[in-house]
């Protein structure tokens, strides 16, 4: 089967055909860095690190872009309080001075999670010669006006205003909780760039005079520098399909008079209860948030990603210790498996013994590959990884001894399919304290069965099997003494 994506964008899942064969152009909405990201943040940035590496092991040359936004954009509506300037006066410093703080804490924070840096990271504040051209463009196509230093965009004159989110524009003028400004002519229409007031310190000379440019003409003018006027996908949040992507796509196809992006794939929102239980997206300004390196502290990246993929990208997930706990036995059982492997390699002999797993393999392969192109389903592929992890944990604790060939053969497929398409496998020997404790207890007790049996006290001996049994730890005896594997 053929990559199949659900694009947004109609609400349909369609075979992924690229522009250009063997070419994919991707662009995804970047962090506000303004304080540090949050595990809300890396949901969105690990599945989509799952996107990009999946295609590049598919075959397709890929150039990803992702932006940062270190202009700054509002809180609430368009005339709150700037989300930069505000942070930045609470610490006390300059606005890109905490750019630059929050900028480097955020690429620490997706370099631990195994997040693959994008391409360009293009910057807002880099590129305002370009948002002033398109704006030129639109006033010049009668898509956007001017008021007394401001340029709004008329939604009015983008026919297909609303195809995105399925909101049309007389909904938003009967339920828009914005007060009309004078100014503005509809209550749907958005500025592409404000005049400065005296206080506000990030401001840009521009022919309409001193401002700043609005958030949503950023991403447009960064795409279209770096992907061109049309592009294959741009990715985000659910939570921005309204107002920012739709207004990208408005004032982009305005602007280019040709179609924006091709597929849109936008991920489902982190869920955290509120006092009364309800799930509430994680969110800095509710302050329900918990960030990526306090997250790093208790979890290892790897836990922390197969959390998140263990769910499919598009739907809302629930935080809380309970599911990072799950996962963890999730990661520790694949990981168990590979790590074993790796050490069986070190003393295997140059024979084909084992060789019967090799279709496995193949199959394993197979069922991975199928659930990917399915949307991306991760959380079916790593089914296939755990089901290749039973059998391999079986055939080495039969006792007899499988062939280098062979098990370089399985610590391959882990370590393309789940390391290198997934993230979760790491290259090196690793565990977590939790799974190294576990080990040592497991040891333990097999130290205090054989000490049983040895005393011919069969009755404690079967009596540890089985508990470590009813506990998921199986038991194996063969003629180099006692291995274990998880169930």
């Amino acid at each position: 089967m053929a990559l199949q994506i659900f694009n947004v964008l109609g609400r349909v899942k369609q075979p992924f055909m690229p522009l250009e064969d063997g070419r994919v152009n991707m662009y995804v909405c970047g962090p506000t860095v303004y304080d540090h990201a949050h595990i809300g943040h890396a949901k969105t940035y690990i599945s989509f690190d799952m996107v990009v590496r999946y295609l590049r092991f598919s075959g397709y040359d890929v150039l990803y872009v992702q932006n940062l936004t270190d202009v700054g954009h509002l809180t609430e509506t368009e005339f709150g309080e700037d989300k930069i300037l505000k942070k930045a006066r609470q610490m006390q410093a300059r606005p890109m001075q905490l750019v630059e703080l929050f900028t480097r804490s955020y690429f620490e924070d997706m370099d631990a999670l195994g997040v693959v840096r994008p391409d360009i990271s293009p910057r807002a504040s880099g590129h305002i010669p370009e948002q002033i051209a398109m704006i030129e463009e639109l006033i010049a196509g009668g898509h956007a006006y001017v008021v007394d230093g401001s340029v709004y965009f008329d939604v009015t004159s983008a026919p297909e205003y609303g195809k995105l989110s399925n909101r049309t524009i007389d909904t938003q003028e009967a339920g828009t909780r914005e007060e009309v400004r004078g100014e503005k002519r509809h209550p749907a229409d958005f500025a592409l760039w404000k005049k400065a007031d005296p206080e506000h310190i990030l401001r840009w000379n521009s022919p309409w005079g001193e401002g700043y440019p609005g958030w949503h003409i950023e991403c447009s003018a960064m795409a279209r520098k770096y992907l061109g006027p049309t592009f294959d996908i741009h990715g985000g949040g659910v939570d921005n399909i309204y107002p920012h992507n739709e207004n990208e796509i408005a004032q982009s196809e305005c602007a280019n008079h040709a179609p924006f992006a091709r597929y849109w794939m936008l991920v489902g929102s982190l869920m955290v209860p509120d006092a009364d239980g309800v799930p509430t997206k994680m969110s800095k300004s509710l302050g329900n948030f918990v960030t990526v390196k306090d997250a790093l502290a208790r979890y290892r990246p790897e836990v922390i990603r197969m959390f998140v993929l263990s769910a499919h990208y598009s739907n809302p997930v629930n935080y809380h210790d309970e599911s990072l706990s799950a996962a963890e036995g999730g990661w520790e059982r694949l990981y168990g498996a590979v790590r074993l492997v790796r050490q069986r390699m070190n003393t295997a002999p140059e024979s084909s013994d084992g060789s019967g797993i090799l279709p496995r393999l193949e199959q394993t392969r197979a069922a991975f590959i199928e659930a990917m192109d399915d949307d991306f389903n991760a959380p079916r592929a790593i089914a296939a990884l755990q089901d290749l992890t039973r059998e391999t944990n079986a055939l080495l604790n039969t006792g007899i001894t499988v062939g280098l060939p062979v098990l370089a053969e399985i610590e391959r497929t882990y370590s393309e399919l789940g390391g290198g398409v997934l993230g979760l496998i790491p290259e090196g020997d690793v565990a977590s304290a939790s799974a190294q404790r576990e080990a040592g207890l497991i040891e333990l007790l097999i130290e205090l069965r054989a000490k049983a049996r040895a005393s011919k006290n069969y009755a404690e001996s079967d009596r540890i099997r089985d508990e470590l049994a009813r506990l998921g730890v199986v038991l194996e005896d063969g003629p180099n003494g006692t291995t274990w594997r998880l169930e």
